[in-house]
């Protein structure tokens, strides 16, 4: 996701953003085989998910945020989906605000969701659909988990009602006539959790963590100054080990010491057979304040 400038994307949903890039997948969208749920944890925010562009791909990534109403844990993550924009630029969503939308749970597990037709007003490819209800099943998991509403030991599954009824054809191209579970395909191969994009800190080490995949168990770290909204070259790079080691997606966490000012962090694969390439990269705009 790192271009000329700081900022890539536009927070809303484009033409751009409306198809998948010409050239396809990555082949980082192959690493990712599995897509463990969240954990139980007491929390004033809430989940969301988000797609987001990445080298010739667009993935889910998650951020969190305060809830705005009231709802259910798994109402609320869901209408800041369909409703707020993403902190990062770099992400953005195609969902239409519901005129209408539920959810509730069952004794097997089983998620459902019951949303409004207007909610998928519009275009979009077969691409960006699958990857948009992905994004739905992955935050209202990710919202029952986190608030303790599911037996996260096991297999939870997501029904999606439009209207109240079975079968609808998610923005022309995904028939919504059966229970979904997390397709891993679509998870991020490699994201930055915290710092979140537009820190700004005093903490001198910055201290990065997020989660990722690497064939060789190694994820690549730059940070380059930016200018003018401009990010430069890297003026510091390096690697970090995933504890999980290879071809496992695990967290990661390693410590940077920069002088004050502000920077793009970017962590993605490097390809061995293509020196220079990056893979799945993420990027987060950071301050680092003076004493």
């Amino acid at each position: 996701m790192i271009v000329a400038t700081a900022t890539s994307c536009s927070a809303n949903a484009t033409g751009h953003d409306a198809v998948m890039p010409a050239t396809g997948n990555v082949p980082a969208s192959s690493l990712v085989t599995s897509a463990p749920l969240e954990t139980a944890a007491a929390s004033a925010s809430i989940p969301v998910y988000w797609l987001g562009h990445s080298n010739d791909s667009v993935y889910l990534y998650r951020e969190f945020t305060t809830p705005a109403t009231a709802d259910d844990p798994i109402v609320s993550s869901l209408r800041a989906m369909m409703t707020r924009r993403p902190q990062d630029p770099d992400y953005f969503s195609v969902w239409n605000a519901p005129t209408r939308l539920g959810a509730s749970i069952s004794a097997k597990n089983v998620i459902t969701v019951d949303i409004s037709a207007d909610a998928f007003g519009q275009k979009v490819d077969q691409g960006i659909a699958e990857r948009s209800v992905a994004q739905l099943v992955y935050t209202a998991t990710a919202a029952a988990a986190m608030s303790g509403l599911i037996d996260s030991s096991s297999a939870v599954q997501v029904s999606v009602l439009v209207d109240g009824h079975t079968g609808y054809n998610a923005f022309g191209h995904v028939a919504l006539d059966k229970p979904l579970t997390r397709d891993s395909r679509f998870l991020a191969p490699v994201w930055i959790i915290d710092p979140a994009n537009g820190a700004s800190t005093k903490a001198n080490p910055l201290k990065v963590s997020g989660q990722g995949i690497s064939p060789t168990g190694v994820l690549q770290w730059s940070l380059a100054s930016v200018n003018d909204g401009k990010a430069g070259s890297a003026y510091l790079s390096g690697s970090v080990t995933l504890p999980a080691g290879p071809s496992a997606l695990g967290n990661y966490a390693f410590d940077v010491t920069p002088v004050p000012g502000s920077y793009l962090l970017s962590v993605f694969i490097s390809e061995p057979e293509t020196p220079g390439k990056q893979i799945g990269i993420d990027t987060k705009l950071v301050t680092v304040e003076g004493p």
